[in-house]
């Protein structure tokens, strides 16, 4: 004897199930918000993003989140790694505002000043290497050139000139002139 079971009794159980489905899904979704943070607290100014906006880390709630913020203080790039001083707007931990930095003493003070700027500069004899972060800008007169970090060559001049006793190549994905 075969121990089917009642193709109707399987037909209940399915409708007890999308009942429950309906029910559930009538009621709307909510994500519970980040826990308000009262007050200051303390983090690590982790440095600046793309848009020069200061990013911050080790926020209570998020501790390992690295989020950009607004400050109300000027931030410098010897700054960085330092304990800032954080207010949330609204108690939002994901929207930081910096409104200080921790001052550690005398002797670290003296540190940022004698603290290397971060342009480096090389030279062998043979080759000459000027590194920035952001920008390097080489300028004399009404002629300039200008080198981003997004890859950018801005040449500007009243008057240019590009000689070759070789081949002199234009290459680019489109090339425009005048």
């Amino acid at each position: 004897m075969s121990t089917q079971k009642d193709p109707f009794e399987v037909l209940v159980i399915e409708e007890q199930t999308s009942d429950e489905f309906a029910a559930l899904s009538s009621k709307p979704v909510t994500m519970a918000p980040p826990p308000a943070v009262p007050g200051a607290a303390i983090a690590r100014f982790h440095g600046f993003d793309l848009e020069d906006r200061p990013l911050v880390v080790g926020t209570p709630g998020l501790p390992h989140e690295i989020l950009p913020a607004r400050s109300t203080v000027p931030l410098r790039r010897s700054d960085i790694g330092a304990q800032v001083v954080l207010l949330f707007e609204g108690g939002d931990p994901r929207q930081p505002i910096v409104v200080g930095v921790i001052q550690e003493g005398q002797a670290s003070r003296e540190e940022a000043r004698t603290t290397p700027k971060l342009v480096t500069v090389e030279s062998d004899g043979e080759r000459f290497v000027v590194d920035a972060e952001r920008e390097i800008v080489l300028r004399c007169g009404q002629a300039s050139i200008t080198l981003t970090r997004a890859g950018k060559v801005i040449i500007k001049g009243s008057y240019i000139v590009s000689r070759s006793t070789g081949y002199n190549k234009i290459k680019g994905a489109a090339v425009d002139i005048n």
